[in-house]
């Protein structure tokens, strides 16, 4: 399985290089069995029209090669509101949402992710007293996993 998801990546990487398309980046790429899974992003947002472009050709080579079988299931889309950040390029887009932070320490931070310069994060957070503020400067080096929250 690991030489098919090479595959997947080097084709999505080759597509990369097209003038529509060379603003993505890949995030993951999940196989698991006969569905695939294929998370994109861009630096502004991803568009219907690049997770359509990117899944027809994974589909032509999947159709061609038969590599999961006849009948697979395959998504191509932006990771969405629900997946955590993986790389440094994804935190500018989600300043002023929400973040839950693991630290490599073990410590956690949740709270309002107001601004990233350079390699820090600012998180403000809640205090002990009522209407308290507390701004945490967070290292990206420092952060185990992050994930932006949906707030209502």
């Amino acid at each position: 399985m690991e030489n098919l998801t090479d595959k997947i990546q080097a084709i999505i990487e080759e597509r990369f290089q097209e003038p529509d398309l060379e603003d993505c980046f890949l995030v993951e790429v999940i196989l698991n069995n006969t569905k695939l899974e294929i998370y994109i992003d861009t630096d502004e947002g991803v568009s219907f029209k690049k997770c359509q472009k990117l899944s027809r050709a994974v589909e032509a080579y999947l159709d061609e090669s038969l590599a999961i079988g006849e009948k697979y299931t395959l998504e191509v889309s932006s990771p969405g509101i629900g997946r955590p950040l993986k790389f440094k390029r994804q935190y500018p887009r989600n300043i002023g949402r929400k973040i839950k932070l693991q630290l490599k320490d073990g410590s956690k931070i949740e709270g309002k992710f107001i601004a990233m310069e350079n390699n820090i994060l600012t998180i403000e957070s809640k205090g002990q007293k009522k209407k308290e503020v507390i701004k945490n400067e967070i290292e990206f080096e420092s952060i185990e996993s992050s994930k932006i929250l949906i707030t209502f």
